[in-house]
C-alpha cells in the first residue's frame, strides 16, 4: 500500500514535467530555439543575434479566465517576481479586444499596498504585441492560448535572462489582480542562457525536497500513525498475541515518528529557501501535529505501572494526545495536497484508497469488537442469573430440612 502510494506521486510528479511541448514556429514567424517552461504548461520560442545582441522571442500562455491577464517578463538582477518588468495582456475593458501593457513589479505590488499601475519600462524593449492563437476569429476564454512577441536589445556578452511570467483570473480596470498562489503558480520562473539554449532551474532542487517532503509526512502522518492507533485499540484485547501488540505499536508509531521528522525538517528547509512562499495553515498544521508527536514520543519515558494510581491518567493523556495527533496528521496531509498541486492527482486519489481501507477495516473491527463485547456481557449476566438461581435453590432447601 506504501509503495503503491510512493509510485502515485512520482508519476504524478513525472506526468507534470513531461506535459508540455514547445514550437519555435508562429503564423508570422520561425525561430531557431524553443524551450518548454516548467509551469502552467508555458513555453518560450527566440532567435538571438549575438552581433548586435537582440533577442526576438515569443511567449506562449494560456488564460484561466475570460476576463483574465497573462504575463511575461524579464528581472534583470534575480530570479524572483519583484523587480520584473512585465509584459501583461488582457482584455480592454472598454472595447473587449486584446491589448498589452508594460508594468514593473515593485514590492509594493507583492504587498498588494496599491493597484498595479502601466508605466514605460527601464529596459530596451524594442517591440511588443500580443495576439491569440487561431487568428481573428479566437475569443478571450479559459484554455485560451496567447503569444506575447518581444524584441530586446541586451546588455553586451550577458546571455542569461532571468524570465519571469504568471496568469490571473481578473483585471480591475487597467490593473491586474493578484495571481493564484498554488504551487504551480509560485513556480513561475527560470533563467535560460540563450546563445546554448540551457536553462538553469533555481527550483530544481526545491522540488525534489518538495515531493520528498510530501510522500514521508504522507507516509508517516497519514499512514503509519493511523495504523499503529488502530493496532493498540483492536489487538490489544487478543489474548493469544501478549505483549506483542505493544510492540507492534510501539515500533509502527515510532517508525512513523522518526521518518516524520525527516518529512519536518524538509518543510523547515523549504520555508527557508522559499521566504517569498508563507502557506499558514499547512505550517501550522505542521508545528502542531509534530508538536503533539514529539509529546506522545517522550510519553513512553514516564509511562507508568499498571498498579500505578496514576496510570489511569496518563492512558487518558496518551490516548487525547494521540488520537489528536492522528486527525491533525491526516488534515494536514490533504492539506499538502492543495498546496504542492496534487489536489486533484492520482496521488491524492491513492492515498484516499489508503485511508478509506483502512477507515473500513477499523468499522469491521470496531463492529467485531461490539459482537463479542456483548455475547460476553449476555454471557457474564446468563452466569450471574444461574448463581443466583442456585444460590435461591440451596437455600430453600436448607429451609426445608
Amino acid at each position: 500500500m506504501l509503495s503503491f502510494l510512493f509510485l502515485l506521486f512520482l508519476s504524478s510528479n513525472f506526468q507534470a514535467v513531461v506535459s508540455g511541448h514547445c514550437t519555435t514556429t508562429t503564423a508570422t514567424k520561425t525561430y531557431q530555439k524553443c524551450m518548454t517552461l516548467p509551469s502552467q504548461q508555458a513555453s518560450i520560442a527566440w532567435t538571438f543575434h549575438p552581433h548586435n545582441a537582440t533577442l526576438d522571442l515569443v511567449f506562449f500562455g494560456t488564460f484561466i479566465s475570460p476576463s483574465g491577464w497573462v504575463a511575461w517578463g524579464i528581472n534583470p538582477t534575480s530570479q524572483e517576481m519583484t523587480g520584473t518588468r512585465a509584459l501583461i495582456a488582457f482584455p480592454d475593458p472598454n472595447s473587449g479586444q486584446l491589448v498589452i501593457l508594460p508594468y514593473t513589479l515593485d514590492p509594493t505590488v507583492k504587498l498588494q499596498q496599491g493597484p498595479l499601475l502601466s508605466r514605460p519600462l527601464d529596459i530596451h524593449l524594442l517591440s511588443s504585441s500580443a495576439t491569440l492563437y487561431g487568428g481573428r476569429m479566437a475569443t478571450i476564454r479559459n484554455g485560451a492560448t496567447i503569444q506575447i512577441f518581444a524584441t530586446l536589445k541586451l546588455v553586451p556578452n550577458k546571455t542569461k535572462i532571468h524570465y519571469v511570467w504568471n496568469r490571473g483570473l481578473y483585471v480591475q480596470g487597467y490593473s491586474p489582480t493578484i495571481h493564484p498562489t498554488t504551487n504551480n503558480d509560485l513556480s513561475s520562473t527560470a533563467t535560460i542562457d540563450v546563445l546554448s539554449g540551457v536553462s538553469t532551474a533555481k527550483h530544481d532542487n526545491i522540488i525534489i525536497l518538495k515531493y520528498a517532503h510530501g510522500i514521508m509526512n504522507a507516509i508517516s502522518w497519514g499512514v503509519l500513525l493511523p495504523i499503529g492507533a488502530v493496532t493498540a485499540r483492536y489487538l490489544r484485547h487478543i489474548q493469544s498475541l501478549g505483549p506483542t501488540w505493544f510492540y507492534m505499536h510501539a515500533g509502527i508509531q515510532l517508525s512513523a515518528f522518526f521518518l516524520g521528522t525527516i518529512g519536518f525538517a524538509i518543510g523547515i528547509r523549504l520555508g527557508e529557501l522559499s521566504p517569498g512562499k508563507v502557506y499558514g495553515l499547512h505550517r501550522k498544521l505542521g508545528f502542531a501535529t509534530f508538536c503533539l508527536g514529539s509529546l506522545q514520543t517522550l510519553a513512553l519515558l514516564f509511562r507508568p505501572k499498571t498498579t500505578n494510581k496514576f496510570r489511569k491518567y496518563w492512558k487518558s493523556y496518551h490516548h487525547f494526545v494521540g488520537y489528536s495527533c492522528v486527525v491533525l496528521g491526516v488534515v494536514n496531509v490533504f492539506q499538502g495536497f492543495e498546496v504542492m498541486g496534487e489536489d486533484r492527482s492520482y496521488a491524492k486519489l491513492g492515498y484516499c484508497l489508503c485511508l478509506s481501507t483502512l477507515i473500513g477495516i477499523c468499522i469491521a473491527m470496531e463492529v467485531n469488537a461490539w459482537v463479542i463485547f456483548c455475547r460476553k456481557a449476555k454471557e457474564e449476566k446468563l452466569k450471574r442469573e444461574g448463581i443466583v438461581v442456585m444460590s435461591e435453590k440451596g437455600s430453600g432447601t436448607s429451609r426445608h430440612g
